[in-house]
């Protein structure tokens, strides 16, 4: 088997990978926006784990493009401070191939202006990082924007680890 082909086969077994949907155990649910339905996602830190098993813990690596601070609002009334940050992270294969994405993170009514910015720097870039690797596949959470593939799959019980 020369070179070419060998490259072909390992690309066409981690196209296959790829391609392959989210099980329940790695899907979550929190309540939507004031109260509205639910919302379908995958937390962080199992998506990092995912792209460790698909391409190695040294086969990508994520940078941060830019984080910039949207907006930190402090209310004289309460002391307190509600802060958004948005983080465009790049996500990039050892073969060079690459994808980009933003993230968002906010936090309202915190007592710490510096403790409102760690938290939303951190998950802006938890996000961009979901959401670049992503464009990747379905297993690494593309699937959970079929609507219905992602109302079947939350019904689906998972055992207790």
């Amino acid at each position: 088997m020369d070179l070419s082909q060998e490259t072909a086969r390992k690309v066409a077994e981690l196209q296959a990978k790829l391609d392959m949907r989210l099980g329940p155990e790695y899907i979550s649910q929190r309540p939507g926006p004031g109260g509205g339905p639910k919302l379908t996602y995958a937390e962080g830190w199992k998506i990092i784990n995912l792209a460790n098993e698909v391409f190695g813990f040294n086969g990508w690596s994520s940078n941060v493009v830019s984080l910039s601070t949207d907006f930190i609002d402090f209310s004289e009334e309460s002391r307190r401070y509600t802060v958004g940050v948005t983080a465009v992270v790049r996500v990039t294969l050892r073969d060079g191939v690459f994808h980009e994405d933003i993230g968002y993170g906010m936090l309202e009514n915190s007592k710490s202006k510096g403790a409102a910015l760690d938290k939303c720097k951190k998950e802006a870039v938890t996000d961009a990082i979901k959401r670049a690797l992503r464009n990747f596949g379905n297993l690494l959470g593309n699937c959970l924007y079929d609507k219905a593939y992602a109302q079947e799959v939350v019904k689906i019980k998972v055992p207790p680890v």
